[in-house]
């Protein structure tokens, strides 16, 4: 892992009238921890631009006034609400046999077929993942080559663990992966409405075709038989009172 070089000043006072003075004159409060006591000291607010304001992460060695040198890693940083001038600066001693957490970035290398292909985009569910590892193992950062991802493939933190370290994450977390976009996903939706609609407007058709036969059929038999029998006893009736007359 690269390293950046901060050199400080050891501070005699940590109260809040000092440490108002060090930002005043453009100076970072800071502190180590990891070691046998606390070390306070401070540096120009300059120095911690190539290692705050980056994605990339770094170890850092600590150079103080009197020849000592510091590895260690930056733990957390805080910064004014409004100005965004960082306020300070807390770091942790590393220590060659001794394990430590870190938070490394996930880069993205390649063209997903997916997306290129089928249309589809590439979610990055996790940009950055923690790691436990002994100083020397720590990796600069993950890359994740998505080069054979077709739709619905995924990476996972399992395609990416090495012996050399422990990523503190399940291995079934999922690091990226291309999923349909919306888009496709609307249009397939339309589709098949359209194909719903069209077999239930088909069932419908032949439903109506059918009652029309057989209630035509019906009525018009019913109609033949009630009208032959009316007319046939109509007409015997005349008959009958033709016969009467005479």
């Amino acid at each position: 892992m690269k390293s950046i070089t901060i050199n400080g000043s050891k501070r005699e006072h940590v109260g809040k009238v000092a440490t108002k003075a060090l930002r005043n004159a453009g100076k970072v409060p800071c502190v180590i921890y990891g070691g046998e006591n606390p070390i306070h000291f401070s540096a120009d607010e300059l120095s911690f631009s190539k290692l705050v304001y980056t994605g990339d992460a770094h170890t850092v060695v600590i150079v103080l006034e009197d020849g000592n040198k510091i590895d260690a890693v930056m733990q957390d940083v805080q910064f004014h609400p409004v100005s965004d001038k960082i306020l300070h600066v807390d770091f942790f001693q590393l220590h060659e046999g001794k394990e430590i957490n870190m938070i490394i970035p996930v880069k993205v290398i390649g063209t997903a077929p997916g997306v290129r292909d089928s249309g589809g985009n590439l979610s990055r569910n996790k940009r950055k993942l923690t790691i436990r590892a002994l100083p020397k193992n720590l990796p600069d950062f993950f890359t994740v080559d998505i080069s054979n991802l077709n739709l619905n493939d995924s990476i996972t933190v399992a395609d990416l663990s090495e012996e050399s370290f422990t990523i503190l994450h399940p291995e079934t977390q999922v690091v990226c992966q291309v999923k349909m976009s919306r888009a496709s996903m609307e249009i397939e939706e339309d589709e098949d409405e359209e194909l719903e609609e069209g077999a239930e407007g088909a069932e419908g058709a032949e439903g109506t075709e059918g009652a029309s036969k057989e209630g035509g059929a019906e009525v018009g038999k019913g109609a033949s038989k009630e009208g032959g029998a009316e007319g046939g006893k109509g007409a015997s009736d005349k008959n009958s009172e033709a016969k009467s007359d005479s």
